[in-house]
This record gives structure tokens, C-alpha cells and sequence, in this order.
């Protein structure tokens, strides 16, 4: 890995440090009267269990490159920091923290991040009340979306400012949403085709963790985005499909212990990834290779042995290394999209739209 593509991943670990405290220090305003606290009832246990509950997920990991993608933008424009810039990031985590909940109900997913899910945490509180836990943990997830529009609307911006940022956040859950209806329908019907994921891609990934930042990071270094609306939706889109190939191929060839998932999640559940598709759609399988993966698509039982000879079908077809190569060409399409913004923003985020997609498609977790 060259010198600018370290560059880009060390700004995005710098990015992650000092953004930590900030955000568990708004979960902290949120129980304290004295800065705007959320008002919860006096009397009641299941409210604060739930906000105990999106703070723990939030606060448990993830790379922090949506706050990068915020901060590079603005950046991109001023050296200065703009004010709404803390919020605007916390905004943009509790969206994902929304969404990382609603995809372990739908998933039926029981760990997240090296711990249990919220859907998970739910069931152990409630292990003869499964509907009641089901019920509790979308309310967890609609809490954060919630609380992702609240941090900008009661921030000290100029309203203009706070109510066009709230705009970006809201355009990006609802078709977050919409993103998720997409994702299940994949799953229906034939083999979805390349366009088909794409699509998943977009709505549901590629709007709220690339686009919105960039928007939101303009917006608070005080520019308008919507004269550059057309190659920001290109930089988004392709960094979008490349991160996305290489989380689907980190679910079935990545380390369990580092990704902090089970392994062949995407298989025992009968996804259709980009990585999961490519292994259907390989015409090499002999038939007794097709009957195996056939088998353990959607099994959520799959033990191990099978799944380990899934793992060895698909490198043994190179899977792996094709499925890479897509994160690759997407990459570079999104490289050179940042490329050409030399000359007219500053130099030092360009070379960071620039060289972090190299960095995101070889990325280990």
C-alpha cells in the first residue's frame, strides 16, 4: 500500500479518534437536565433501556468513515471548521446505528461488533416474549433515526443552515428505508443481476454513509452543494459499490474475529450479495458443488464443516479473487472522479477522495 493511500486511512483513524468523546459525550447530554436532555418518563424502565441500548451500539466501533467523509468535505472548501460540524456527524452515526438495528431484525442477526445485537440483547431480556423483543428492538432502531433529525434541529446553527442540513438527513433515512424494501426484494425471484445490486447499493448504503456526508460537509463549510450535485452522486455511487463488494466478500473470506460477525452470514441467510450472486452465477460448479452451496443458502443451521466447504468451492473458483477485482474497478472509478477536483478545492482533501477508495476496497474489517 502506497504512502497517499496510508495518508487517507490514517486521516480517517484521526477522524474516529476525536470524534469518540465528542459522541459519547452527546449520549451523556442526552440523561443531563443542565444540556438539553431527552425527557423520559420518571417512572418507567423500558425507554432508558433502550437509549442504554443505542448508546452501547453506537459507541461499540465501526470505522467512523462517514465522520471522515463529513470532515473532508468541509475541508474541501475551508481550513476552518465550520459550526454544525460535531452535530452533523453524531447525526450521520445515529442513522447508521438505525440502520445497523433494522438490518439484525430483518437479518435475524444475533451479534454485532463482537457483541450481542440489539434484536439479540432483547431476546435475552425477554426470552419467553419473542414478539415483545421484536417490538422493542425496532423501536430502538426508530429512536435513533429520531434522535439523527433531533441533534441538528436543536443545535446552535442559523435555522437556514440546521433546517437544510435536517433536510439531507431526512432525505437520507427515508430512502435508507427504501433501500432496505430493495434488499429484500433481491432475494425473491431469479438471480439478481449486477444493476440489481447496484440499485441495493445505492438506496441503501450509498445515499446516507457517502453522499449525505459530503452534502452535509459542504453545507457546514457554508457552500452549496447542488452545483455539484451531478459528480459527488458519481463519486458516491462507485465508492459505494466498491465498499460494499468488499463487505460482502470480507462476510464470506474474511477473519469472523476481526470482521466481528459470524462467518458466511450472507450465506445462512440467503442474501444475494455481490459475493454470494457471483458464486451462483459461476457455470464452473460440478453439480455436487452446486448442491452444497444450493443447500446452505438460507440455512440458518449450516454447520460448520458445510460452510467450510462453501468457502473451499469458492476459492477453488476463484470467487474471491474475482469478486475483488469489482471492488477494484469501482475504486478506481471513484478515484478518478476526486481526481479531477484538483484546481478548484484544496489540495489536501482531494488526495483524500482521492486515494481512500484504493484503501476501502482492501480493507480488512
Amino acid at each position: 500500500m502506497n504512502t497517499t493511500v496510508t495518508g487517507a486511512r490514517q486521516r480517517v483513524s484521526e477522524h474516529q479518534r476525536r470524534f469518540e468523546p465528542r459522541f459519547a459525550a452527546y449520549f451523556d447530554s442526552l440523561t443531563n437536565p443542565a444540556t438539553g436532555a431527552l425527557e423520559l418518563p420518571p417512572h418507567a424502565k423500558f425507554p432508558a433501556r433502550a437509549l442504554d441500548l443505542v448508546r452501547d451500539m453506537s459507541l461499540r466501533g465501526g470505522k467512523r468513515l462517514r465522520v471522515a467523509f463529513l470532515h473532508e468535505a468541509a475541508a474541501l472548501a475551508t481550513d476552518q471548521p465550520g459550526p454544525g460540524l460535531d452535530e452533523a456527524a453524531i447525526s450521520i452515526e445515529l442513522l447508521q446505528t438505525h440502520g445497523l438495528i433494522h438490518d439484525d431484525i430483518i437479518d435475524a442477526s444475533t451479534a454485532r461488533r463482537g457483541a450481542p445485537s440489539i434484536p439479540q440483547a432483547y431476546r435475552d431480556d425477554f426470552p419467553d416474549h419473542p414478539d415483545t423483543a421484536l417490538g422493542l428492538a425496532v423501536l430502538a432502531g426508530d429512536l435513533a433515526a429520531f434522535l439523527s433529525l433531533r441533534v441538528l434541529l436543536t443545535c446552535d446553527l442559523p435555522p437556514g443552515r440546521a433546517a437544510a442540513m435536517a433536510a439531507v438527513q431526512a432525505d437520507a433515512g427515508a430512502l435508507t428505508v427504501v433501500g432496505q424494501f430493495v434488499d429484500l426484494e433481491r432475494d425473491f425471484g431469479p438471480l439478481p443481476d449486477l444493476d440489481t445490486l447496484h440499485d441495493v447499493t445505492e438506496f441503501k448504503t450509498t445515499r446516507y454513509s457517502v453522499l449525505a456526508p459530503l452534502r452535509l460537509g459542504l453545507l457546514a463549510a457554508g457552500v452549496d452543494p447542488a452545483p455539484y450535485d451531478a459528480e459527488l452522486r458519481r463519486y458516491s455511487t462507485a465508492l459505494g459499490i466498491a465498499n460494499t463488494v468488499r463487505d460482502d466478500w470480507l462476510d464470506l473470506f474474511g477473519d469472523p474475529a476481526v470482521v466481528g460477525k459470524p462467518a458466511c452470514s450472507d450465506i445462512r441467510s440467503g442474501r444475494r450479495s455481490y459475493a454470494v450472486r457471483a458464486l451462483l452465477a459461476a457455470d464452473t460448479l460440478d453439480e455436487r458443488e452446486r448442491k452444497v452451496v444450493q443447500g446452505a443458502l438460507g440455512d440458518p443451521h449450516s454447520d460448520e464443516d458445510t460452510l467450510l466447504d462453501v468457502l473451499a468451492i469458492a476459492r477453488r473458483h476463484a470467487i474471491d479473487r474475482t469478486v475483488q477485482a469489482q471492488a477494484d474497478h469501482h475504486a478506481q472509478q471513484a478515484a478518478a472522479v476526486a481526481r479531477s477536483w484538483h484546481g478548484r478545492w484544496r489540495p489536501e482533501p482531494v488526495a483524500f477522495f482521492e486515494h481512500l477508495p484504493a484503501w476501502t476496497a482492501h480493507r480488512d474489517l
